[in-house]
């Protein structure tokens, strides 16, 4: 996921539009058997724990390299939205210039649909590419898993820009926790530049989905993740 800013993107003003949507689709909707499940959500626990522990080692040497990388704050913080469309703030380590969101304008847009990405984006800094390929960026989600805000495995985590053009099929992917790894991204997150490409993945995830399927993916994150290392 790009970052697009650290303050600027945190808003507490939801427009009336998104609520009402957010109303009307899940009402009626019960909520997934994945939220109801314990073995689940002890999974969460024990896997943020650990990954916590990692954190703590690793956390000191990378927020030394990001601050003599690039002027901004260690952390990068976002507004994104969660189970049943219950906003929360997401955490990383910062990856993107401290300006970033003011330069998003003068970056094209490579993906279709309510996402952004670009493979050669200038406002990545060379600490933050690196933290990317290696998916450090993402440890600090770990705190969300332990709050129960994330999931280890889940959908991917929609931003404010993008909930508030979804229309009510976009939102039955929020009626499971995000989660930091999940179904698209062991799909080829990178090549994915279709957003409802993606939307299909999330709701594949969910129609399949058993704690047996999380384990599979938990597993097909870490082979991405080690072919990825081994590639550099």
């Amino acid at each position: 996921m790009a970052d697009y800013g650290v303050k600027d993107s945190i808003s507490d003003r939801q427009p009336v539009s998104v609520l009402s949507d957010l109303t009307s689709v899940f009402q009626s909707q019960p909520p997934h058997a994945s939220t109801f499940s314990t073995t689940k959500r002890l999974i969460d626990i024990v896997g943020a724990l650990v990954g916590l522990a990692v954190l703590a080692v690793i956390f000191l040497p990378i927020a030394i390299a990001i601050r003599f990388d690039s002027r901004g704050t260690v952390l990068y913080r976002q507004k994104r939205y969660g189970l049943r469309g219950k906003p929360f703030i997401l955490t990383k380590f910062r990856s993107m210039v401290k300006d970033a969101d003011r330069l998003k304008s003068l970056v094209p847009n490579e993906a279709q649909g309510l996402i952004f990405k670009n493979e050669q984006d200038p406002r990545i800094t060379r600490v933050g590419r690196f933290l990317r390929r290696s998916s450090l960026d993402e440890f600090p989600q770990f705190w969300n898993v332990l709050k129960g805000e994330m999931s280890l495995v889940g959908t991917r985590p929609p931003t404010h820009d993008e909930v508030i053009h979804y229309s009510d099929r976009h939102w039955y992917r929020l009626n499971v926790k995000p989660g930091m790894t999940g179904l698209w991204q062991v799909s080829g997150r990178s090549d994915i530049k279709n957003f409802e490409q993606i939307v299909e993945l999330d709701l594949q995830y969910q129609a399949q989905w058993s704690l047996g399927y999380d384990l599979k993916i938990i597993l097909m994150t870490f082979l991405v993740l080690f072919r990825r290392s081994g590639a550099v």
